[in-house]
């Protein structure tokens, strides 16, 4: 339990360490090798473009991962108590968390890199902090790929050039060919892609068990549930106002379960 404990300061502390790297490595690195393009227009220009989408981009990921962190789930207590207390019991679509010490409803999982249980009041803002971050690393990835190209005069036509980059590049910065700060992006697009893919398919495991009206805990345990249409179980999660969610993050009012819950 003690290393749970310390698995979720540690996580959230290293997500906040990567997004501020990507943050300085875009505004200070990427963006002002786009500026030097003499052919661009001062309103399209490559860098404004490429810094709008990447702050659109940052700044979804970021406000979901903080509403994912404020909208705990509720703590429904325990089943102690009078037979008057009885029908206050959490439901069989709760789950008792180890590492938050309170029972949540409709309990998805523990998320370490927000240090926080997902359920019923931020699974959406859970969803679209990963569908968002997946693609702030891979369209991080796609500039560092750029810059490399660039700073390098590496040619990633062939399908296994990157692939073979980190390898290459570590013999090559040993030898003094490469400079440590493009050794350290190339590094970093590595990352990138490695989160971005974790990030994109978990989001994708998350929706598909959504069209269910399922959760990670109840396929774990082996619990049925009721068969309901997919639209109904993608309302309950995102509400009707899921447009607007893609584009500002919000909190999740106007659900079936919030509604519940207010009730």
């Amino acid at each position: 339990m003690l290393a749970l404990r310390l698995l979720n300061v540690v996580a959230p502390a290293y997500f906040l360490c990567i997004s501020l790297v990507t943050f300085v490595l875009q505004i200070f690195l990427f963006l002002p090798s786009m500026r030097e393009d003499p052919t661009a227009t001062p309103l399209f220009s490559p860098a404004l473009l490429h810094g709008a989408l990447f702050l659109f981009l940052s700044a979804n990921a970021l406000g979901n991962y903080v509403l994912v962190i404020q909208n705990s789930p509720d703590d429904l207590g325990t089943c102690q108590g009078t037979s008057s207390q009885r029908p206050q019991c959490p439901p069989p679509s709760t789950h008792f968390c180890r590492v938050c010490s309170r029972v949540t409803l409709r309990h998805d999982h523990h998320c370490f890199f927000t240090g926080n249980c997902i359920g019923s009041r931020n699974m959406r803002n859970f969803i679209l902090f990963c569908l968002y971050t997946s693609l702030a690393c891979l369209y991080s990835m796609v500039a560092g790929v750029a810059y490399i190209s660039a700073v390098l005069s590496i040619s990633f036509a062939h399908p296994l050039a990157f692939l073979t980059l980190l390898p290459t590049s570590i013999s090559q910065f040993f030898s003094g060919a490469v400079l440590g700060s493009d050794m350290f992006v190339i590094l970093m697009l590595y990352l990138w892609f490695a989160v971005g893919l974790a990030c994109a398919g978990f989001c994708c495991h998350q929706l598909l068990l959504i069209l269910r009206g399922q959760t990670r805990y109840q396929v774990r345990k082996g619990v049925a549930v009721r068969a309901r249409p997919w639209r109904k179980n993608l309302q309950e999660v995102f509400g009707k106002r899921w447009l607007l969610g893609l584009l500002v993050p919000m909190f999740n009012v106007g659900t079936e379960s919030s509604k519940q819950q207010d009730k």
